[in-house]
């Protein structure tokens, strides 16, 4: 099978926050896999910019380090890499003054697609926009691409809102979760959509429950001080897990369009459930031989920040009222897994008399090894009656794709391209992105008023023994935390 490539329209990109974490691991070697792949046009631009002093040459030095680090053993052609480093150029600029602006503008060409990535602290953006256009950098055309955390509440994700609606309409902000970048995420709308099989038995008469599960086997690392004040729900229900969950819970849009596909997803985050306190598990890690415990890793000893959270949520709407989804997301667990799995319902009548638990289970993996599996019955083989074992259909992309399987495009790289294009239909419109933190400030708010302290939890263990109790009320089981 062979993948498709779309050039996209000549483009200059300003990265700023170019020399940062993120650019070196994710957005230059993402564009250097663009380019090695022909999607690039050959008059396309990528302007670093950065307060550390370095001119053009020492910038194309460091993309060519991030490249041969991160760029994942991209086999090009020879010369590739020198052709990706002759579209590159740096900048040193203040966000907050005047240095380096005039310089910005003079590197600016007309007649392309402007793209400015604010690659940097949020409370940048407000700076930035103002300054793009107090310089005569925007125009019509011009998009601003702004990263997660977007606000850490209601209250601050407004103020940001407006900061940049101040100066670009929202259809020129492109809020980025590199979640919905994902080869398998996107399949969900396609399974969903585009299977006669699935859609009639996408509702709360069929479905029994479903799990979304994000484990990770790291701990917080070098991100303490940053993790302590955001935690699992900030870090990630608010947005990764609340995106999938929107994502497998949205009524059909009228077209796969930016506005209608975001329109129904704000429509699942404002039929969300308040969520009881005795519906939410949360954990911190303990030390194993390797790392402290979280609270030794973020330096207080009576932190009560979550490094893991489980949630049991209802949807008060006509498809899925009545159906829980269960939410769970950690650190330093068993194994690194994004798994969505939709368990159906048992059969309303068994003419083999047998008791024991067949439920069809649909199960998406969207990292590691991408790819689908459906759990469906058949007969056990060999004599002796009709004896029932459930195994997988099973359709991993390594196996079923071939190459196109085996080197899928990083959820950075094809974002940043519909950036270029102008497709907002993978990035969150500032609506959406209010009504989630007006449904997740009141949690954050009742278990800080209660004063609830996180259950510890042995670091590469499936969590706090509680979370497995939240499910065994409901007679269900969460499905292994398994790579």
């Amino acid at each position: 099978m062979v993948s498709r490539v779309i050039p996209v329209d000549p483009f200059d990109l300003v990265i700023f926050g170019g020399t940062g974490d993120l650019a070196r691991r994710k957005i230059l070697p993402g564009l250097f896999r663009r380019f090695c792949a022909g999607q690039m046009p050959k008059d396309a631009r990528v302007i670093g910019a950065a307060r550390g002093d370095m001119d053009s040459a020492a910038y194309r030095e460091f993309v060519a380090e991030a490249v041969a680090e991160f760029g994942g053993g991209r086999a090009c052609e020879d010369g590739t890499l020198a052709g990706f480093l002759e579209r590159m150029e740096f900048v040193t600029i203040d966000a907050r003054g005047e240095k380096g602006w005039r310089e910005l503008a003079e590197l600016m060409r007309p007649d392309v697609v402007r793209a400015y990535y604010f690659s940097v602290a949020p409370g940048l953006f407000g700076d930035l926009a103002e300054r793009l256009n107090q310089h005569g950098l925007t125009d019509e055309q011009s998009r601003i691409v702004v990263e997660k955390p977007f606000g850490r509440d209601l209250a601050s994700a407004k103020e940001l809102n407006r900061d940049l609606a101040a100066f670009f309409d929202e259809g020129q902000i492109y809020r980025i979760d590199h979640y919905l970048g994902k080869e398998t995420v996107q399949n969900l709308m396609a399974v969903r959509f585009g299977n006669m099989l699935f859609e009639p038995l996408w509702n709360s008469q069929y479905v029994d429950h479903i799990q979304i599960t994000v484990a990770e086997t790291v701990g917080v690392g070098g991100r303490g001080e940053y993790y302590d004040k955001s935690g699992a729900m900030r870090d990630m229900v608010q947005n990764h897990l609340m995106q999938l969950l929107c994502l497998i819970a949205m009524e059909p849009p009228s077209k796969f369009d930016p506005d209608a596909v975001r329109d129904e997803k704000l429509k699942v985050i404002r039929a969300l459930d308040e969520v009881e306190p005795h519906h939410i598990v949360r954990g911190q890690y303990d030390a194993d031989d390797d790392d402290p415990s979280y609270r030794d890793a973020v330096g207080d000893s009576r932190s009560r920040t979550e490094s893991y959270i489980a949630m049991k949520v209802g949807i008060s709407n006509w498809r899925w009222a009545g159906t829980p989804f269960y939410l769970r997301t950690g650190k330093k667990l068993k194994a690194r897994s994004s798994e969505i799995t939709v368990v159906f319902k048992e059969l309303n009548h068994s003419i083999f008399g047998e008791t024991s638990d067949h439920r069809n289970e649909l199960s998406i993996r969207l990292q590691p090894n991408e790819g689908i599996t459906l759990g469906v019955t058949i007969k056990e083989p060999g004599p002796g009656g009709m004896r029932l074992m459930n195994v997988p259909l099973d359709m991993s992309f390594a196996d079923a794709l071939g190459e196109d399987g085996s080197d899928q495009t990083d959820a950075y790289e094809r974002l940043i391209m519909d950036v270029i294009r102008g497709n907002q239909t993978l990035f969150m419109r500032g609506d959406e992105v209010e009504a989630a933190w007006a449904w997740t400030d009141p949690i954050i708010h009742g278990w800080d008023a209660r004063g609830d302290v996180p259950k510890v939890y042995d670091a590469g263990s499936e969590g706090p023994v509680d979370a497995v109790q939240l499910l065994a009320r409901d007679t269900r089981v969460w499905r292994k935390v398994a790579p």
